[in-house]
């Protein structure tokens, strides 16, 4: 049995900005990495097998402080390309709005340099992905990400993290289900999308092994529970850092405030 932990990054410089994100890449506000941290507290009592995550540094800053949480003997940490968001093509770094033109076909809003939300699976923006290519991609992260997990000789109970972005894991947990042939009900992804920043959700695999007498061919079998989606409780009692301090991008070099004081207060 192995249980992945679905974990959204922490807030970004773009998600403060309304921005059509993407694959920009977009550092942790110091309120994002306060996130970040409070959700590796979170975990402590789970020891992960293995962390994976986007490279794109919102993701990569998150699974970082994960890590750091952990007990030793510190569990590996892996990124890839694969895990990123979805392309939004030369939507990127543009305005986020919802409203379209009536008037106006997509297309013809590109040209007026406007990139309203997309509608439906096939939509793209130009050079940018659809969801249903984002789907294709899910599909290449269970067969090469996660399902050497599950199919491992572990007999015990295994963990795995990946964090990375909103719309992607809403695309990866969808396509997860659907491997569970015993499940008849329709998948859509927007059944698990809304994930807050270091939301996280819980998703149980179990295997079925079975080989055929006459032909010898090993059909593994996937049973998929999701446990929970959008957990947030490390996020209660966290309170946001005042005067735009909290949004401003994290500097792991920079001293923080409290602690330059009490060292000058030292001096005197």
């Amino acid at each position: 049995m192995v249980t992945f932990l679905f974990i959204r990054h922490g807030e970004s410089t773009d998600n403060t900005r309304a921005l059509w994100a993407g694959w920009r890449d977009s550092p942790l506000t110091n309120y994002g990495m306060n996130q970040a941290k409070a959700l590796g507290a979170a975990f402590v009592p789970i020891h992960f097998k293995a962390i994976h995550c986007s490279d794109l540094k919102r993701a990569f800053m998150t699974a970082q402080a994960i890590q750091d949480a952990q007990t030793i003997p510190k569990p590996p940490l892996y990124s890839s390309i694969l895990l990123r968001e979805q392309h939004y093509g030369s939507a990127e770094g543009k305005g986020w709005h919802s409203a379209r033109n009536p008037r106006l076909a997509l297309e013809d809003h590109f040209e007026i340099n406007s990139y309203p939300a997309l509608h439906g699976r096939s939509e793209r923006f130009p050079g940018g992905e659809s969801l249903d290519d984002l789907a294709e991609r899910a599909e290449r992260v269970i067969d090469e990400i996660l399902t050497p997990y599950i199919i491992r000789e572990d007999h015990e109970e295994t963990y795995v993290a990946v964090a990375s972005h909103g719309t992607f894991l809403s695309e990866l947990i969808a396509a997860l289900v659907r491997r569970d042939a015993s499940l008849k009900a329709a998948v859509q992804a927007r059944d698990f999308r809304g994930m807050r920043n270091t939301g996280w959700s819980n998703v149980v695999v179990k295997r079925d092994v079975s080989q055929a007498s006459d032909t010898n061919a090993v059909t593994v079998r996937f049973h998929v529970e999701v446990v929970q989606i959008n957990n947030w409780d490390h996020l209660l009692s966290l309170k946001r850092q005042r005067g735009g301090i909290g949004s401003s991008a994290y500097d792991p070099k920079q001293k923080d405030i409290r602690g330059f004081f009490k060292g000058q207060m030292g001096r005197m």
